[in-house]
């Protein structure tokens, strides 16, 4: 049987939104790129926001939008989001950034077209609510191109709090 990894890119696509849960997501990623020799890609999304009223000829004179700005936005909250996760790890991964219209899942969808994995963080609201708000994790699980890793919020502290067998033992 051949080996499947060999048509996948050596890519992590991860979705950066400069949140905690995302900040969380890249931190895996980068950790899981340093173990299998991938680059990771941070990939930030940006829209147009809704003008209430454009739909029918009218949008308000003071509501405004450049585009143009907007992704520059978004690009400068991506790369400090990246240098400040970077920073925190002496082993550094090649991490590339990207910044794209459109709504966060499809765009990340798109992006994860041929790389081994999807990385994207969860803000943890449960299943329940995961149906009413429309989550991009859900989507992107359900439609994605390769395989997709969902890191909840709390997987930092996790390692961080393993309780220590031999203290387990020592104190019975």
């Amino acid at each position: 049987m051949p080996d499947q990894t060999t048509d996948r890119e050596h890519r992590i696509v991860v979705g950066v939104d400069g949140s905690l849960c995302s900040k969380t997501a890249l931190r895996w990623a980068m950790n899981q790129a340093r173990q299998t020799g991938a680059d990771v890609e941070a990939v930030a999304a940006w829209q147009f926001p809704t003008v209430y009223g454009a739909g029918f000829g009218y949008a308000y004179p003071s509501a405004t939008f450049d585009g143009d700005s907007a992704a520059a936005d978004a690009l400068k909250a991506l790369d400090e989001t990246v240098s400040e996760v970077s920073a925190e790890s002496d082993q550094p991964v090649k991490v590339l950034t990207r910044v794209a219209e459109g709504h966060p899942a499809e765009v990340l969808i798109t992006a994860a077209a041929g790389a081994r994995m999807l990385v994207v963080g969860t803000r943890g609201h449960g299943s329940f609510a995961g149906i009413l708000l429309g989550s991009v994790s859900q989507h992107c699980v359900q439609h994605a191109p390769c395989p997709v890793v969902v890191v909840p919020p709390a997987v930092e502290t996790a390692a961080s709090h393993i309780p220590n067998t031999d203290d387990a033992w020592s104190q019975s």
